[in-house]
């Protein structure tokens, strides 16, 4: 090793403990925002795929946890943005911190998961291009994940908020 190289563990370790510190930045700033709107809930924090991961779950299947989520998610994706927000504040670097209440992205995962493996399979059957509904950023990587594990590759096309994935033929 060269005089002045980090060892990869080193890396990771020091990436782990960051993420780390997001969660538990995130999850304060969520406690106290639950705790001002009068909501129950428990907060649970991991890291998946290189991002700072956290939950809010609430064991009595809270229906006051769906107003956190709103319509589509809408909300959901407002509080992302502020969470993350609120650990930039903190830590002078940007975030991508995902957010997840009630299992909401984990259900709209799994939907995505199919729908990008479904519109794959047409391709494959047909040989043109399918164009998929406007999605937000966080939809489109799902698809676009799910259509390269089947093999094909995929583009989003448009504008915000009209942005949406163009899965193609290989």
């Amino acid at each position: 090793m060269t005089e002045g190289t980090i060892p990869a563990a080193a890396e990771e370790g020091d990436t782990m403990t960051r993420l780390e510190q997001e969660g538990e930045i995130a999850a304060d700033y969520l406690e106290g925002l639950l705790d001002i709107a009068d909501l129950d809930g428990d907060i649970d924090m991991d890291v998946e795929a290189d991002r700072a991961a956290v939950s809010i779950i609430s064991e009595s299947g809270s229906r006051d946890l769906q107003k956190l989520v709103g319509r589509d998610g809408e909300v959901l994706e407002a509080l992302q943005e502020l969470t993350r927000l609120a650990v930039h504040r903190e830590t002078g670097d940007r975030s991508r911190l995902m957010l997840d209440i009630g299992g909401f992205r984990a259900r709209k995962r799994t939907e995505l998961a199919e729908l990008g493996g479904k519109a794959a399979d047409e391709v494959k059957s047909t040989g043109e291009p399918v164009k998929l509904q406007p999605m937000t950023p966080f939809e489109r990587k799902v698809v676009h994940d799910a259509v390269a594990a089947a093999g094909l590759r995929s583009e989003s096309e448009g504008e915000e908020p009209q942005r949406f994935v163009v899965v193609l033929p290989a």
